[in-house]
């Protein structure tokens, strides 16, 4: 991906800068080891930065990250051969301390611990697979012995519901929908009744696709927030969307609150921005990443894993 390019590239370049460097070389035929110089490194860690914001890291972000691990390189002693080896793995350990807010949790074990009805709002823009990535909770959910009903309540969008009751008989749950442009809070609201009547665990509901400028839908979305009071709540986004994802989140945390975020075609992102800059600048944590269509394509989130995936 573009930012293990980069770092690649350019600790190449600084390889070949200490073997011009006579006094770097005495050191190293004496002790084995090189010292690495902020002076060494310093067109190495603009380029990096440079790097980053290309690749969809928030600037800031991407200046905290050159920073970290300038702390962490410089007056190192490195074998001989191993800078670049030694770089990498420094850029990596910074990126995942970045990326990994220590505030992740699984849905089911959330859910597992949780007053019944656990009610679940799944929030996002259009097109951010938001109706597959509540049909993969569903599954994921059932996979651990919990029963589920599906609100409906995107009742803007066309096909919306009939996506949702395709989903909804495919894996044999519940969906509770009402007629296009009818008011999604009380139709959440039904659907929350009908998880009391019938001892069901979890009720997932669905949102009307929304940008944060929207002040209309927005305040229907905070009504709902208000009258449904939601114990977790979803933000579903595309790692694709680059820095746009990061403002996104940051606008609909501010107006209802945001305890996790679902990162849909993670598969299809050559950049990986979007990963590193989410949980720095928002301190929300990502939970999991879609990786395909299926329902069984959503993989909890791991820093490691993922970090690893972007610089190779």
């Amino acid at each position: 991906m573009a930012v293990g390019k980069v770092a690649e590239r350019e600790t190449e370049k600084l390889e070949k800068k200490v073997r011009k460097d006579i006094f770097a070389a005495v050191k190293e035929t004496i002790s084995g080891a090189s010292e690495i110089r902020e002076g060494e490194i310093s067109e190495l860690l603009e380029e990096l930065e440079l790097g980053l914001i290309e690749s969809d890291v928030a600037l800031e972000v991407a200046e905290d990250i050159k920073n970290g691990l300038k702390k962490r390189v410089v007056g190192e002693k490195v074998p001989k051969g191993k800078t670049a080896e030694f770089i990498r793995e420094q850029l990596k350990e910074t990126l995942i301390g970045m990326v990994d807010t220590g505030k992740g949790f699984s849905i089911p074990e959330r859910v597992r611990t949780s007053e019944k009805p656990v009610k679940i709002m799944v929030l996002g823009p259009n097109g951010s697979g938001k109706t597959t990535t509540i049909a993969k909770i569903t599954k994921l959910l059932q996979g651990e012995g919990f029963s589920v009903v599906v609100a409906a309540s995107d009742t803007f969008r066309a096909a919306a519901m009939e996506q949702l009751k395709h989903h909804g008989d495919k894996l044999g749950v519940k969906v509770i929908a009402g007629a296009y442009g009818s008011d999604p809070t009380a139709l959440a609201f039904d659907a929350v009744e009908y998880a009391k009547a019938h001892k069901i665990d979890v009720v997932l509901i669905d949102t009307a696709g929304r940008q944060d400028t929207n002040v209309n839908l927005l305040n229907q979305l905070k009504k709902m927030n208000r009258v449904i009071s939601p114990q977790i709540k979803i933000y579903v986004g595309e790692s694709i969307a680059g820095n746009a994802i990061v403002e996104q989140i940051s606008a609909f945390n501010k107006e209802i609150g945001i305890d996790g975020v679902v990162l849909t075609k993670l598969d299809c992102d050559a950049k990986g921005g979007a990963v590193v800059s989410i949980s720095k600048v928002t301190g929300i944590p990502i939970i999991y990443v879609g990786t395909g269509q299926g329902y069984g394509d959503l993989e909890q989130f791991d820093a490691k894993k993922i970090i690893g995936e972007i610089l190779s």
